[in-house]
């Protein structure tokens, strides 16, 4: 009998030992990077991940040429199939910042402050199995998860990871950076071919995770059919290692580019010259004209001065900068100030791969 019990509870622990390995071999990865979020500052937080972060089978499918195809990609990821359901999003428009500029040792620098109603910023350090480590920021307020969400205890924590698969800024290990910024009008981009589909923040993500310059990402973007996020027209400002620093726009969903150190929320090129230039917007021109006084030769607390100078205080109904970059491209890394403490700055560090 005693030996009968034995046998059998034997049995059973290896068949629990077999199913928590089975339930870590396929959410391993999902916890630890859920496990690993910590609050930085009043609503910044960050999160590390390492391993599959679905973006392959994102591609593999075809892409999503809305946010209902994406969250549904992103459910059914973060449940390995487990369970369907619809993560909603929120439209609202927001402003932006950014430039670009050389330090007087070579180093290349990009800025950025990212501007909203309100906001609830996830730094992600991801390094995927197949493609480049990356540093990226999501506002998870753009997924409703229901009022007064935090990413905070282990359910919130995991429901965060949906910010893998959108970035609106970050840069990868080869010193590539990207921002994401509204046009100031309502044309979205809408191509439809036989391309894969991505919506703007996926088209992000998708050129940190591959492309190692501007050249290499542009090539990327002209292998996928556009499809702008909440309903605004988008460009993205780019810079890499090598100090190229451009803008990609949408004109009759056909992406424009024009080299310029600087972005706002208006149109560059010159098909569209100014549209969705608010009067009283000066931020373009202030950020101008700090790149031209230094002759586009500027110290890290120069770029950070410049880009501040940008940053947008709060207002009623209106936060202001949720969060600001400053980026080094040469050696790359970012610097983060949440809600423009820029007393208070974070720094994190990509290795770059031999």
């Amino acid at each position: 009998m005693k030996k009968a019990l034995k046998i059998a509870l034997c049995g059973t622990l290896c068949l629990a030992l077999v199913a928590a390995l089975m339930v870590w071999l396929k959410f391993g990865s999902l916890i630890k990077g859920a496990m690993s979020v910590e609050k930085l500052d009043d609503g910044l937080y960050y999160m590390e991940y390492t391993g599959d972060d679905g973006f392959d089978g994102l591609v593999e499918q075809g892409g999503a040429k809305t946010s209902g195809e994406l969250t549904s990609y992103i459910v059914n990821f973060l449940s390995q199939g487990y369970y369907k359901s619809e993560i909603k999003t929120k439209k609202t428009d927001y402003g932006c910042s950014t430039l670009a500029a050389r330090t007087s040792d070579g180093n290349v620098l990009m800025g950025r402050n990212f501007d909203y109603p309100s906001a609830l910023g996830m730094i992600i350090h991801t390094i995927p199995e197949h493609g480049y480590e990356t540093i990226t920021t999501f506002n998870m307020e753009f997924y409703e998860f229901g009022d007064g969400y935090k990413p905070e205890g282990f359910r919130n924590q995991y429901m965060a990871l949906a910010g893998l698969f959108c970035a609106l800024d970050g840069i990868n290990e080869k010193g590539l950076a990207i921002a994401d910024l509204v046009t100031g009008d309502s044309v979205q981009a809408h191509q439809n071919t036989d391309k894969p589909d991505m919506t703007t923040t996926v088209a992000l993500r998708y050129m940190l995770n591959k492309a190692a310059n501007v050249d290499e990402a542009l090539k990327l973007l002209e292998g996928i059919d556009m499809h702008s996020d909440i309903g605004f027209g988008h460009h993205y400002a780019m810079a890499d290692a090598s100090g190229r620093s451009v803008v990609v726009e949408y004109v009759n969903n056909k992406m424009v580019v024009t080299e310029t150190p600087a972005v706002a929320n208006h149109y560059l090129c010159k098909e569209n010259l100014n549209v969705g230039l608010k009067e009283g917007d000066d931020r373009y021109n202030r950020l101008c004209k700090r790149f031209e006084q230094a002759g586009g030769v500027m110290s890290v607390n120069q770029l950070t001065e410049a880009i501040e100078s940008a940053s947008q205080p709060e207002r009623e109904g209106f936060l202001g900068t949720a969060w600001t970059m400053v980026m080094n491209l040469t050696n790359p890394s970012v610097t983060y100030y949440s809600r423009r403490h820029f007393d208070k700055p974070f720094t994190f560090s990509l290795k770059r791969k031999k």
